[in-house]
């Protein structure tokens, strides 16, 4: 192994490296890399040339800061490692990167403060924009980032004046209500968490509301958190509360899991005595263990829409905030029983 690679290792090549193998000016190779900068062809070609030969990459962070702003975006969420927000983050990094953006992942604890914490330190790294997979920004931080024209989005989350972009929960629980009752279901129950999301709280509020314009009372039980334990523990609830019901709305599919395992562990056959219904589909709704029935939200229609907005709120930083609904799809599996 030579000295020069010995004294190199673990540096990155700079410009002025680059500019001293082609023989031309720092500007020179500063011009190489900027699209649409005035360059004589020949010098373009001997600077692409010392940069292959030495693996130069342009420093996209210096240049952020000096122009006051990076490509960072900020993906803000909490619980990374569940399978739906897995999803959500393999999905969104995929958009931004084709957008040429760097997605910084932070994963912050349940407060308000955890939040307001990881956007300040966004917002010291100049990132361009942060979406909101978790939690919502507090009102002096919303008011910080605005005046730092840092725009903010928000997924499955509702907050005043600020764009988002969310799944339609209201169609999504009719779809539920109507696929259950459609089996001659009449003891119907709603599986949620003891603190749910405004997103989670909207899906259990309209599976109520239409069971009740049907003329039905959906006992809601909520306990731990919106996980498999969430799930096992709520269906040990309804069965220790009396007639066991025969359909289960779960606001998210991990709840379901639980709910599933615990009913035929305590010997209900699902669907013929029972049926159950999630929300997400995550990958493992397909797994023959499971074959559950569930509404599907598509990650990468939701990292679409935020990559939509976020270009929109670029080009018209001062327009009206932007809400977009998408819908969310049935898909139809084995723990439902076939229609009467």
């Amino acid at each position: 192994m030579s000295d020069t690679r010995d004294r190199n290792q673990g540096r990155f090549v700079s410009a002025e490296a680059v500019a001293k193998l082609a023989g031309v000016s720092r500007s020179a190779v500063s011009r190489a890399f900027t699209p649409g900068a005035s360059i004589a062809p020949a010098t373009l070609a001997r600077v692409h040339a010392a940069a292959a030969a030495l693996g130069y990459q342009v420093n996209d962070l210096a240049r952020g800061l000096l122009a006051n702003r990076s490509r960072l975006v900020g993906l803000v969420t909490s619980d990374a490692d569940t399978p739906f927000r897995a999803q959500m983050i393999a999905a969104l990094s995929r958009a931004l990167i084709e957008r040429s953006n760097v997605p910084a992942i932070i994963n912050i604890g349940p407060t308000a403060g955890d939040v307001a914490n990881a956007s300040r330190q966004l917002l010291r790294y100049r990132a361009e924009a942060t979406v909101f997979l978790s939690g919502s920004p507090p009102a002096s931080l919303v008011e910080l980032t605005r005046r730092n024209g840092q725009p903010l989005i928000l997924v499955n989350r509702a907050e005043t004046g600020l764009d988002s972009v969310h799944c339609d929960d209201g169609d999504g629980a009719q779809q539920a209500f109507a696929a259950l009752r459609s089996t001659g279901a009449s003891r119907f129950a709603v599986v949620n968490r003891a603190k749910p999301s405004p997103s989670l709280a909207a899906r259990e509020h309209a599976f109520a509301e239409y069971a009740a314009a049907s003329g039905f009372e959906a006992k809601i039980v909520r306990t731990g958190l919106a996980d498999y334990d969430g799930g096992k523990e709520a269906a040990r609830l309804l069965l220790a509360s009396g007639q066991a019901p025969d359909a289960v709305f779960c606001v998210n599919d991990l709840m379901a899991f639980g709910t599933l395992d615990h009913l035929r562990d305590a010997g209900l056959r699902v669907p013929d005595d029972v049926s159950v219904i999630g929300f997400d589909d995550v990958p493992m709704a397909a797994w023959s263990s499971y074959r559950l029935t569930t509404l599907r939200q598509d990650p990468c229609r939701i990292a679409r829409e935020v990559v939509s907005i976020l270009d929109r709120r670029i080009a018209e930083p001062d327009s009206p905030p932007i809400s977009v609904y998408f819908p969310v799809e049935l898909v139809v599996r084995k723990t439902v029983r076939a229609r009467l």
